[in-house]
């Protein structure tokens, strides 16, 4: 899309949001006028830290506790929003409950006030969860494999702004504790140039298994150059799995590792996935195949045992899932897609835009194969 349209689409689908709130959540509060005025000036000033975010984002370096402050409104917004849709109805159920007009000037007043009490404890709670990623276990039972294997699966890291140095290093210092056989980065590990991610994307090098790191690419890499980012991460000795196969493990008591590029390929006529290209000349073993996005189990045969997937976020802020579940058939967790198949949905290690997840944690994922 054109930068221009694209920023006029981004800022309209925002006023609107803020004009939303203001004529349905703070008109219709019980308080003074000068305070409804004071959070007209806050919806204000968080809409400019989201103009602000975007131009941070892609154009200008903004210090990081600059850039931190710049990428909360997003998320603030969209949880006023969802409460400003909240309070909305209840105000209206309320307006025609068949009780005194005493008892309903009580029930509002409790409405105004709970409303703000559960958007500013959402937020705080949203915040907390981002910073914390969990570690999720998973056990994994495949047909015909003959010795056990554990991966660690990686996701959405989205290198860029808040996602730096210091965070892929606690992520790979955790990864090296769990002793994994095999590292797998399941897309959207990029989200910025490469040459602003590098010192960042150099961490990587000090991940540690036994037969080593593979890397498929995401949605996003190919926002930012995907020639440039497949080349970056293969230079750290990363494997990129770009619609090929691997074997992982002892002769005859492995399995196939696979990977595809994303479907997002389709669109931009580049890097397009071919299933039939990465599983080619199979041995006979159970296959795991790497796929970005969950959806694209509609292109998988039954020569595959398990997809590892990601993109999805789990929703990040819970009330997304509910429109992530229109396009995609699985969000997060494992999942028994058929009597052969199985698909396991990482929630994402890290996070796009501002530094909230609710409802859905990130997670490194321990995945033992039996």
């Amino acid at each position: 899309m054109n930068p221009i349209l694209f920023f006029a689409a981004f800022s309209g689908v925002f006023i609107l949001l803020n004009m939303y709130i203001s004529k349905r959540l703070i008109t219709k509060l019980d308080i003074k006028q000068i305070y409804k005025r004071y959070l007209r000036i806050f919806l204000i000033v968080n809409f400019l830290g989201i103009i602000a975010y975007m131009i941070g984002r892609y154009y200008i370096d903004f210090p990081n506790w600059l850039y931190f402050i710049f990428s909360l409104p997003i998320g603030i917004l969209f949880l006023l929003f969802c409460t400003a849709v909240i309070y909305d109805i209840s105000r209206v159920l309320l307006h025609h409950s068949p009780i005194s007009q005493k008892r309903r000037n009580f029930f509002k007043r409790s409405l105004d006030i709970s409303s703000f009490v559960v958007a500013t404890s959402l937020s705080a709670r949203s915040i907390y969860e981002a910073k914390h990623v969990k570690l999720e276990r998973v056990n994994v039972k495949i047909k015909n494999l003959k010795k056990p294997y554990k991966i660690v699966q990686l996701s959405d890291i989205h290198i860029g702004g808040l996602i730096d140095k210091e965070f892929v290093k606690n992520i790979v210092n955790r990864v090296n504790k769990l002793d994994p056989d095999l590292v797998v980065i399941t897309g959207d590990l990029v989200d910025i140039n490469i040459k602003h991610a590098q010192t960042t994307l150099d961490e990587l090098k000090s991940l540690n298994s036994k037969y080593g790191t593979f890397f498929i690419v995401g949605n996003h890499e190919y926002f930012h150059n995907i020639v440039e980012i497949i080349k970056a991460v293969k230079a750290l000795g990363i494997r990129v799995l770009e619609n090929e196969n691997v074997y992982i493990g002892d002769e005859n008591e492995g399995f196939n590792l696979a990977g595809v590029y994303d479907i997002f390929g389709y669109k931009v006529k580049t890097h397009i996935p071919d299933i039939n290209k990465a599983l080619r000349h199979l041995k006979k073993s159970p296959t795991v195949l790497l796929a970005h996005q969950p959806r694209y189990i509609e292109e998988v045969n039954d020569s595959v045992d398990l997809i590892l997937s990601g993109h999805t976020h789990g929703g990040q802020l819970y009330p997304f899932k509910l429109l992530v579940k229109i396009v995609q058939p699985y969000i997060s967790g494992l999942h028994q897609h058929n009597k052969n198949l199985q698909i396991y949905v990482n929630k994402g290690t890290g996070f796009w835009g501002p530094p909230m997840r609710l409802g859905a944690s990130s997670e490194i994922t321990l995945i033992n194969l039996s």
